[in-house]
């Protein structure tokens, strides 16, 4: 068994590094379960995010060898008041009933440069909502989090952020023993549409409201001015805004080609971010139909099908919010608005991916865009053409010039089919600039994405005690969208043995 170190003797009684603010709490004990983190045994530091420190305008003591043991799960930093938070849900379709951090716990609120961020351990233990799970996160899927919250952030997409990863010896049993380890992760909130089904489902209308309050209050206060679009319906506004972040929020992680690989309900973010990093992917060769979460057999979560099932998600936070909203007709306009915003906004993405410019003020003008944006995606699939390295290729083509496109043919075996779109693609770009077009297109189409490979290697050394590898993809994908010469591998198309990967729920 391994030797805990005690809790008391690494207690830090100076004043706290951060000033508290802990809004979440006032909801009341309903709401969570106070808990302090189960110790760690052995704890090192394996990655410290210094930049969000400095974004946060923290203290860069924060993270110092001072402070291990409370990123560890071992003290509390002073003015912490941990806790689990209680949330239902619908995981792959199904109703699941009670859920809750099982192993997330919520340290507390803290006042930042960018507002009052949320700081939660991940990893750090069994809680009441653990359902029979030991709380703890492995090495292995503890990197991927920390390298793909970061990654997104990069990509400039709505994310969770990780403050910092600490590594132990200690045994973790899944398929087969592994190492523990605790993701700090950072959010201005990590409210989920699974809290608001939990109090809906109980027919606990007085505690909803609550909730919905707190939300709209501290963390979309914008649905106080929405609200007038609605009749002053304030709850019915909560839904619009939410419809629209995650409209925006999908629309993002279809042009990057991201696979979230386990988008349950108590896993979508009321703020629109991503959240809970299990099996994701960023794919390699297009391929509207892949699943990149093994356990995931009825391929529910698909890249082509993630759309819809946030739709389906966001009809289930209706139901929740319908006794707040009272009006059954009302709450299914306010989801129509997902059915319309999500092709706007995944048409924006996909036209500046293509460089694409000027306001699209008649519907014909948008489905001619979208049609030249559909056919490649079609020509795409049928190749298994990789994603990233295609956008990037397209982008440095343009910036040096249309003769330099003639080099892109080699990517496709279908040479007549390509030069058949790419002379659309010509006519619709008329006259304008091809270099300037390019250089915007180097701006949204990244040269650098966390793809399985990249982060597998890193985690086969990190097993071996070597966190070099780790640091590495943080600084790298903290820009994806520049060359970063002498790193020109890490933009390489993936070897074979990466296609045997397998990524799983288990963590």
């Amino acid at each position: 068994m391994p030797s805990y170190p005690d809790l008391a003797a690494h207690a830090d009684a100076r004043s706290s590094p951060l000033t508290w603010t802990h809004r979440l709490t006032q909801l009341g004990p309903q709401f969570f379960t106070r808990l302090h983190p189960t110790p760690l045994a052995a704890p090192v530091w394996a990655m410290r995010n210094l930049d969000l420190l400095k974004d946060l305008a923290w203290p860069q003591s924060l993270l110092d060898e001072q402070h291990l043991q409370a990123f560890a799960g071992n003290a509390l930093l002073p003015g912490a008041d941990p806790l689990a938070t209680v949330y239902s849900g619908h995981q792959f379709g199904q109703w699941a009933g009670q859920l809750g951090d099982g192993r997330a716990i919520w340290l507390g609120e803290a006042q930042s440069a960018l507002g009052p961020q949320e700081i939660q351990l991940k990893g750090a233990g069994p809680t009441p909502y653990s359902r029979r799970g030991d709380g703890r996160a492995v090495l292995r899927s503890s990197i991927r989090e920390y390298l793909c919250s970061e990654a997104m952030h990069g990509l400039g997409i709505p994310s969770t952020r990780a403050l910092s990863l600490v590594a132990s010896p200690e045994p973790v049993r899944r398929e087969v023993m592994e190492t523990a380890a605790v993701v700090a992760r950072v959010a201005p909130s990590f409210l989920r549409f699974g809290h608001l089904e939990h109090f809906s489902a109980q027919g606990d209308v007085a505690n909803l409201r609550a909730l919905a309050d707190h939300a709209i209050a501290h963390h979309l206060p914008e649905c106080h001015a929405r609200a007038e679009g609605w009749g002053g319906n304030v709850y019915a506004a909560l839904l619009d805004v939410v419809q629209e972040r995650t409209a925006q929020l999908l629309a993002q992680w279809q042009g990057v080609g991201f696979c979230h690989g386990v988008m349950n309900t108590d896993n979508m973010s009321l703020l629109g971010l991503t959240i809970d990093y299990g099996p994701f992917q960023f794919m390699d060769g297009f391929d509207p139909g892949h699943i990149c979460n093994h356990t995931d057999t009825q391929g529910r979560y698909a890249y082509s099908r993630q759309p819809n099932v946030a739709y389906w998600n966001l009809f289930c936070l209706a139901q929740a919010l319908l006794p707040l909203i009272e009006d059954q007709d009302l709450t299914l306009k306010v989801l129509e608005g997902y059915k319309t915003g999500f092709p706007r906004a995944l048409g924006a993405v996909m036209r500046a991916k293509l460089g694409l410019t000027g306001d699209l003020a008649t519907e014909s003008a948008r489905e001619a865009d979208w049609s030249l944006v559909e056919d490649l995606l079609q020509l795409l699939a049928s190749e298994r053409v990789d994603y990233t390295h295609f956008w990037r290729q397209l982008s440095q083509a343009m910036a040096a010039g249309w003769p330099d496109m003639q080099g892109m043919q080699d990517l496709f075996l279908d040479r007549p089919r390509w030069q058949a779109w790419l002379a659309r693609y010509r006519a619709r770009v008329g006259a304008a600039p091809s270099q300037a077009l390019g250089l915007a297109m180097l701006r949204v189409n990244p040269k650098f994405v966390l793809r399985n490979h990249l982060a597998e290697i890193a985690i086969r050394q990190a097993q071996n005690g070597d966190f070099s590898e780790i640091e590495t993809l943080h600084n790298l994908l903290q820009s994806p969208f520049d060359e970063h010469p002498g790193l020109e591998a890490y933009a390489d198309l993936p070897p074979d043995w990466a296609g045997q990967l397998e990524i799983s729920c288990s963590s």
